[in-house]
């Protein structure tokens, strides 16, 4: 059970809880995570859109985290409101209170760690792991099954890297990051030069000599993959969250703050300034710099550097198919004009 003592002492090292002194004298715990509509009173709640203020008058939750905008018309029911500037922002500083908990500790029989590399303590490290040589692996990190770690890599301070993760030689991972399921840290990037053979169009592979180097609490989503430099290093800055599938090309500069969500391509040596949002399935070209403060929609395409922040959308949202061949059509015969 948690109890909202620890509630708030999560939240307020995000936002301060504006109702706070007249929670003190409550005694309540939870221990679970609900919407209101199926609260009960073991559950906290919250509620931050208008969308779903019709459930709170009818929620069981025991404890309701509450945007400050819709206190003023709390309904008379048995529940512990927690009132903040942002309710959503508060679930999701309690959230990680309820999560999973990881039950492993020390280092299975069946991992393979090189004798040079070194390992920080409480570190964790599961079955059929390998560690290379001179890997050096922080306090408090937390390897699951089956990832491995090649020579020379560098990961920080509690850090947690899933099941199946490759992080490839002289890596380098900060520190609070989390890289999830499948994920590829620093494989070889997509590097040739052409050239004409007797045989034909030829590619010479380009070996790929930089790394790759993450900054603090980023999050990497499962069967994400990052490429290495190919001279120089490609860049992952603090506080960057990237989603699953998303392909990131060697020598591309992440700044710090961005969020990239699923299936997002980036091609080599872009740059994408800070505190952007690129949503899901956006192709970007490289050699390419994108702003600070940008937002790309979904599926969006961008060919030309974005030179201001502001939103940015390319492509043709659904529509029935007849009236999409006729748009089609016109846009056809607009390029014959």
């Amino acid at each position: 059970m948690i109890t909202l003592d620890k509630l708030i002492q999560n939240i307020e090292l995000c936002q301060p809880v504006i109702n706070k002194q007249s929670l003190l004298s409550l005694d309540k715990s939870v221990n679970k995570v609900a919407d209101l509509s199926s609260a009960d009173d073991n559950s906290i709640a919250f509620l931050s859109s208008a969308k779903y203020s019709n459930d709170l008058a009818k929620t069981k939750a025991g404890i309701v985290l509450i945007s400050q905008q819709f206190a003023d018309n709390l309904p008379e029911i048995p529940t512990i409101f927690v009132i903040v500037a942002d309710a959503y922002l508060a679930h999701a500083s309690i959230s990680t209170l309820f999560a999973y908990p990881n039950k492993k500790i020390g280092i299975h029989q069946t991992a393979i760690i090189a004798k040079s590399a070194k390992l920080g303590s409480d570190v964790v490290i599961g079955a059929y792991s390998v560690i290379g040589d001179d890997v050096v692996i922080g306090d408090g990190v937390h390897i699951e099954n089956h990832a491995v770690v090649d020579d020379g890599a560098v990961i920080g301070n509690n850090c947690f890297i899933a099941s199946g993760v490759h992080i490839h030689h002289q890596c380098q991972i900060g520190q609070n990051v989390r890289i999830h399921a499948g994920a590829s840290i620093g494989a070889e990037g997509f590097g040739f030069a052409p050239h004409i053979s007797k045989e034909g169009l030829m590619w010479q592979r380009i070996a790929q000599l930089g790394k790759v180097v993450i900054g603090d609490n980023v999050r990497i989503g499962a069967n994400t993959c990052i490429d290495r430099g190919a001279v120089g290093d490609t860049v992952i800055e603090k506080n960057v969250i990237i989603d699953n599938l998303v392909q990131i090309a060697h020598n591309v500069v992440i700044k710090s703050g961005t969020a990239i969500a699923a299936k997002t391509g980036i091609a080599g040596s872009t740059i994408i300034g800070k505190n952007c949002i690129i949503g899901g399935a956006v192709g970007i070209a490289g050699h390419l710099t994108i702003a600070d403060g940008v937002t790309l929609t979904g599926m969006t395409m961008v060919t030309r550097s974005i030179k201001e922040s502001g939103t940015y959308s390319s492509g043709v949202p659904a529509m029935p198919s007849a009236k999409w061949r006729r748009a089609a059509v016109k846009f056809r015969q607009s390029g014959d004009k």
